[in-house]
This record gives C-alpha cells, structure tokens and sequence, in this order.
C-alpha cells in the first residue's frame, strides 16, 4: 500500500540539524561534511518505484535483486492502474521511478514535465483467460459477443481495457461486459473465482496466475499491443537509486527476468 510521506515531516528534521551546524562558529568544517553526507546517504536508502499491475511479479523479483545488491535500501512499489498511478504522480504523490503499460499514460506525466526521456522496456499482449475448465466453451474471440457468456473488460481508461477496445474494433466484434475493473489484476480475478465465464487479459497475467485460469490466443491481439515505457521522475527522492533501478530493468538481467513472464521486447 502506497503511504504519502509529508515533506515537511522530512525537511524540518534536516533543517533543523543544518541550522545547529551552522550556528556553531567553533565546529570542525570536516566533521560538518562528513555528517552532511551521512544524513543524504541516510535519506536515499528507500526508493519508490510506481509500476503497472501487470507488473507485479516481475518488478517485485526485480527489486528483491536490486535490493541484494544495494544493502540496506529497501524499494517498495505502488502497483495499480497505470491511469490512476499517473493522476497520483501529476497530484504530487512522492515517486522516484514510473513504469506504465502504455505511452499514453506516461504522457500524462512527461506532459507534466515530471519525469525524464521515457524508455520502452517491453511489450504485451492480451488473450482470452477463461477458468480452468472453461464452463462457457470459449474457444475464440467471438464467443465473447454471445449473450449468454458473462465477460468481464479492464474499464476503457486503463491500458488494458484501450486494448481491449481496438482488438475488439479490430474484428469487427462488440462485447457488453458484465464487469468493468480499474487494472488487468482486478479483472483477472473475476475469472479465478468464477465470477466470469471470460475476459481480456495480458498474456503475462494468464501466465502468472498458474494454474488458476487459461489463457486463448487470439489474431486480433496482434493488432492491441501494448508498449511499456518506463522513467525517473523529475522529482525523485532518490534520483540516483531512480536510474539505477531503471538501468537494472533495461539491462540484460531485466530483460531475461521479464521475457521469462511472457513480455515480449520491443
């Protein structure tokens, strides 16, 4: 769970121990950086990342690495909505790095002159992701118009539900779902509680869940694929853990880490 730390609660400690510094004439100028460094190295041993929920189980295993070999930092993620991570962020949520599932809502950001060049990391695609014993028989996309099967859509605001939309347009089909969710974990789980006969996933999602769903290939995914930028935020707190943890994702350890879950390179 994201928790909004007040910069005042940061910045006044600090302001405080710089001001007593600074008021002693007689102090050792040596010892006074010394102890500035410590309280900056201090202040960058947490990093914040913000990432897509399609996300969840590489960048969690990602940080876990990251964090082996920065002792003592510790990363947490805000993982969600990559519609609403963006609103929080241009709100002034505290960030240091933001992964979307699509360039459309790291635009909201970078148009917000709150983060750096974005990079495309990966790519994804959706499938049918039905229960395990598919009660409904859905073998293809246009068993989803049928009336009688109950399908939930990531809501059409969220990248996963953008490209539901024009896979669907793509094959000339029109669904009405039962469910409208806010991210791809939310509208999976409609499935793996049998809530739903069917729905419109990532393929990294259907691959995650296990055993608990399978996932349908379809044509017209191929034309709904996803790019995921990812980018240091203008305002990090921890702006050189930021790039670090965003070289960690592009570089070929990430890489292997994120193809392995089924994301495809861009």
């Amino acid at each position: 769970m994201f928790r909004r730390i007040s910069r005042w609660a940061v910045a006044l400690p600090v302001a405080l121990a710089l001001a007593g510094l600074s008021g002693c004439g007689s102090g050792d100028p040596a010892t006074s950086s010394a102890s500035a460094t410590a309280s900056s190295s201090a202040a960058a041993k947490e990093l914040t990342v913000f990432a897509a929920a399609s996300l969840t189980e590489t960048f969690t295993e990602l940080g876990k690495t990251f964090e082996s070999s920065h002792p003592g930092t510790t990363v947490r993620f805000n993982f969600g909505s990559s519609a609403t991570l963006a609103q929080q962020i241009t709100q002034g949520a505290p960030a240091d790095v933001f992964a979307a599932a699509s360039p459309a809502t790291m635009k909201t950001v970078t148009d917000a002159s709150l983060a750096a060049a974005p990079a495309t990391f990966v790519r994804n695609k959706l499938q049918i992701a039905v229960p395990k014993d598919n009660p409904a028989k859905v073998d293809e996309l246009k068993d989803l118009t049928d009336g009688k099967v109950k399908v939930a859509l990531c809501a059409e605001q969220v990248p996963c539900g953008a490209a539901a939309v024009k896979a669907l347009d793509a094959a000339g089909l029109k669904v009405t779902p039962v469910t409208l969710e806010q991210d791809v974990k939310a509208t999976l789980t409609k499935v793996e509680l049998g809530e739903v006969d069917a729905a419109l996933v990532y393929k990294t999602d259907v691959i995650a869940s296990g055993d608990k769903v399978q996932g349908i290939a379809f044509p017209e995914a191929d034309q709904a694929i996803n790019d995921y930028p990812i980018a240091t935020l203008a305002k990090a707190p921890a702006g050189d853990l930021a790039k670090q943890f965003v070289d960690l994702v592009l570089s070929q350890q990430g890489k292997d880490v994120l193809t392995e879950a089924g994301f495809e390179t861009p």
